[in-house]
């Protein structure tokens, strides 16, 4: 047995009320506050929480994970929306290098080579 949330048209207050699923369809809410009948259904956004993988689909937007093996600056721009989406403070200094030089065009196996070491720790 559900709560369901109004909100009055004339205060702009919301309550809830208690109602089975047959009290539903017959029931005339009031506000509590100022006995008004004005009130509307109010319903909450609803926020879907995606695993890695569709979080990271998401990110690519509409290409397939497999195709970032093959567009450098898809790649880049997936990277640069990860570190924003996710806050990475502590990422290397090389990081925005490294996405610059994706989003340009330029091929990871390329970068590698000029940038030797990449990725060991100190």
């Amino acid at each position: 047995m559900p709560y369901y949330e109004y909100r009055c048209l004339n205060c702009r207050k919301r309550f809830e009320i208690f109602l089975t699923f047959e009290q539903y369809d017959a029931h005339q809410a009031a506000c509590p506050h100022c006995a008004s009948q004005q009130v509307e259904r109010y319903i909450r956004k609803v926020r879907v929480s995606h695993g890695d993988r569709g979080r990271l689909e998401s990110l690519a937007g509409d290409e397939n994970l497999d195709s970032l093996d093959y567009d450098p600056k898809s790649l880049g721009r997936m990277m640069r929306e990860m570190k924003g989406e996710v806050g990475a403070d502590d990422l290397p200094e090389e990081f925005d290098e490294v996405v610059d030089r994706l989003e340009k065009g330029q091929s990871p196996e390329d970068i590698e080579k000029d940038l030797p070491g990449l990725g060991e720790s100190s």
